[in-house]
């Protein structure tokens, strides 16, 4: 199996740094930390460790690992946890993990099996399958669809803002969070809605996006300026990057496994943030840094600062072997990386596999 991490944090040793000793210290406590969520101490590890070392010698090699930046005390309990640069350590040296088995290939393939469902059904049973394997968030970025669109409609979120619906022939359901000037009326964006769905019948989002720019630079909308406006930024949201649409799935999942709960409201606003088309195209990006599954630990991905979650995704292609989506997690930075990264990976395959 491809597995393509992001490179060591600058300064960071890599696990042929550590003493064959130190390392094992290390992984042990980090996969009991995955396990537990829980601190470790030097007893537990004591009694877990095949090497008869005792809890002082195993409090020492701790100390040493501190010092060196990749266990930290969370309180004055005498348990450690890994730091990200730890989990880092430990993804890119130390995490073992095999093949998939036959068993669970043949799950994936029956849960991402396409008969019967478009497209975009197949991907939204994708992400759910994920997301229940991770005890995350599943995510998808689904290739842009060229069906006609049935149905736009603009929601008010909040000052300044605003949700963009669209509704294709097959069902799918697109979403993007726009900006809009400050005070616009209700009406505005009704008046919005009506026009735009009034000039659909049947058109391609891209067919309805030049009719809308025909009619406005003639002067022939009968629509006042801020509602223009808000009818250009919703059409403008799906403009360039290739298109495409953001699927998330079990959110909740994130939310319950989360460490601490002051860390729901800054996860709330990542859902809000990846509904946005800069940060969708950032998720494929990510993606596309190289071969295979990429992990992103803590702030390494960009999409969030300290929240203590990892991305782990992966890009996947179609028949001409142009990349044209991603799929992968978000979740706890404890997740069973042994466990999701090969799923991941096999996932994306096979979804390749389906386009192909």
């Amino acid at each position: 199996m491809t597995h393509t991490p992001t490179m060591l944090t600058p300064g960071l040793p890599s696990a042929a740094g550590l003493d064959s000793r130190s390392a094992l210290i290390l992984r042990e406590l980090v996969e009991t930390y995955v396990a537990t969520g829980e601190p470790v101490g030097s007893r537990t590890l004591s009694r877990r460790l095949p090497l008869g070392l005792s809890p002082a010698t195993i409090r020492n090699a701790m100390a040493d690992l501190e010092d060196a930046g990749l266990l930290y005390a969370p309180h004055t309990s005498a348990g450690r946890l890994p730091t990200e640069r730890g989990l880092r350590l430990f993804v890119d040296g130390l995490l073992e993990f095999g093949a998939l088995g036959e068993e669970d290939r043949d799950a994936i393939a029956a849960r991402c099996a396409a008969s019967g469902r478009s497209l975009q059904e197949t991907l939204a049973e994708a992400g759910l399958m994920l997301s229940g394997l991770a005890g995350a968030a599943g995510l998808v970025v689904a290739p842009k669809t060229e069906n006609p669109v049935r149905h736009i409609e603009f929601v008010a979120l909040g000052p300044g803002r605003a949700l963009v619906v669209l509704v294709h022939e097959g069902g799918q359901v697109e979403n993007r969070v726009i900006e809009v000037p400050a005070g616009l009326p209700p009406s505005a964006l009704t008046q919005a809605s009506n026009y735009l769905n009034a000039r659909l019948a049947g058109r391609t989002l891209e067919e309805t996006r030049s009719k809308v720019a025909e009619e406005i630079a003639a002067d022939r909308t009968a629509l006042d300026a801020l509602t223009q406006q808000v009818i250009s930024a919703g059409l403008a949201t799906w403009s360039g990057g290739g298109g495409g649409s953001l699927i998330l799935r079990g959110q909740s999942r994130l939310l319950q496994n989360l460490d601490q709960a002051a860390q729901v409201q800054e996860i709330q606003r990542l859902f809000e943030r990846l509904e946005a088309q800069e940060t969708m195209l950032r998720l494929l990006e990510l993606a596309q840094r190289g071969e295979g599954v990429q992990i992103f630990i803590g702030a390494e991905s960009g999409l969030f600062d300290s929240a203590g979650l990892s991305v782990v995704v992966a890009p996947f292609r179609n028949g001409q072997e142009k990349i044209v989506g991603a799929i992968g997690v978000i979740g706890p930075t404890r997740i069973n990386y042994g466990r999701v990264i090969p799923v991941v990976d096999y996932t994306a395959r096979v979804i390749g596999r389906l386009l192909g």
